[in-house]
């Protein structure tokens, strides 16, 4: 779906993630990469799958748009160093020529030399680009730029007559700032409260919907 944000073109895919055409840049929020290698750490049965199914989903967006720069807006790695960031790097080879830009989030806590080997270029707490402030928790930013968050991995409930209701990933924007759905299929959902002016975009049967 192409919506306009402050005059400048968005396409919302539904896969969790926004492409600025003008700027070739393809961006997404929540990786979470090692998540479920952290809950195996744990004694949890988290199959290993998880995240190759996560990297299979961005590699098809990466051919999909063919974008200069793909930019994580926040928590790339869950956790510390384990197998599935080794997994990552011999991913990433594939796309040696793509930048890849990291705008630090909360879990995003690897040494800087880790960043360095997988080519990352490491932005905090915010990276600017087309008239938007990328930051991982938007309300944080103290850019006169719009600011696009993550961090929240933002859901809407929608029911029906007879109050039947699912909950969606969704994109939100409001008059302030807006806020990527998390990308990893492996987080949850936390429930928005619309106001009357904000626009949320749910992503419903693989089609994204404006609700």
């Amino acid at each position: 779906m192409e919506i306009r944000i402050r005059g400048e073109e968005l396409v919302l895919d539904r896969e969790r993630a926004i492409y600025l055409p003008k700027e070739r840049l393809l961006a997404i929020s929540d990786l979470h990469l090692g998540k479920a290698a952290h809950f195996r750490k744990v004694g949890l049965a988290i199959p290993n799958t998880v995240s190759r199914n996560d990297l299979l989903r961005l590699e098809k967006l990466l051919q999909k748009y063919q974008p200069k720069q793909l930019l994580i807006n926040g928590d790339m790695f869950h956790s510390d160093y384990n197998t599935e960031i080794d997994e990552f790097a011999k991913w990433r080879e594939s796309f040696n020529g793509i930048s890849f830009i990291l705008v630090k989030g909360n879990h995003d806590k690897q040494k800087e030399e880790i960043y360095t080997d997988l080519a990352i270029e490491v932005h905090e707490p915010s990276y600017d680009c087309a008239g938007f402030c990328f930051i991982h928790d938007a309300i944080q930013c103290r850019s006169d730029l719009y600011p696009i968050g993550g961090h929240l991995h933002p859901g809407i409930g929608i029911y029906n007559k007879a109050k039947q209701g699912l909950k969606f990933p969704c994109f939100y924007f409001g008059e302030d700032y807006a806020i990527l759905p998390a990308f990893s299929a492996f987080t949850g959902l936390q429930l928005l409260k619309p106001k009357k002016n904000d626009q949320i975009f749910a992503i419903v049967a693989s089609k994204v919907i404006k609700v």
